[in-house]
């Protein structure tokens, strides 16, 4: 198993679940994964939003994708948020979620867009295999 398992699995299951620290209190929401590839996995969310907030004073986050068929079988990963100003890819999240105009976002300059990454930490895989295991399911570190 390699990143490159991580980056499938994530496009084929992209509705993440990510948990952010708000204090002391965890806070879990849903995410629909914007994409994923050799480079991370890819979000964005509104600048006026508490998980925007959140990420900015703890960029901790643990995401968690689930793919349901059988038993279920569920990629979670640890890693910090990275946000990213980049104009060229704000441009291409808008032409491909033209929906974003629709819910407030002026276009790809607006600056409550906010683009993030999870890039660098660590991958695992759970099934029920695992299950009271937990520690000995492989990582992927990357």
């Amino acid at each position: 198993m390699d990143f490159s398992d991580c980056v499938t699995f994530a496009n084929e299951n992209p509705t993440t679940y990510i948990a952010t620290m708000d204090g002391d209190q965890p806070r879990v929401r849903a995410f629909a994964m914007w994409f994923a590839d050799a480079t991370g996995f890819y979000y964005h969310t509104g600048t006026p939003k508490a998980v925007w907030r959140q990420l900015v004073k703890n960029p901790k986050v643990e995401l968690c994708f689930y793919a349901p068929a059988g038993m279920g079988r569920m990629m979670r990963v640890a890693g910090e948020a990275e946000f990213l100003d980049d104009a060229a890819l704000k441009r291409r999240l808008v032409k491909e979620r033209p929906w974003l105009l629709q819910i407030g976002i002026s276009g790809a300059d607006d600056p409550k867009l906010a683009v993030f990454r999870v890039a660098h930490g660590e991958a695992y895989f759970w099934t029920m295999e695992h299950n009271m295991r937990e520690g000995e399911a492989p990582r992927v570190r990357f």
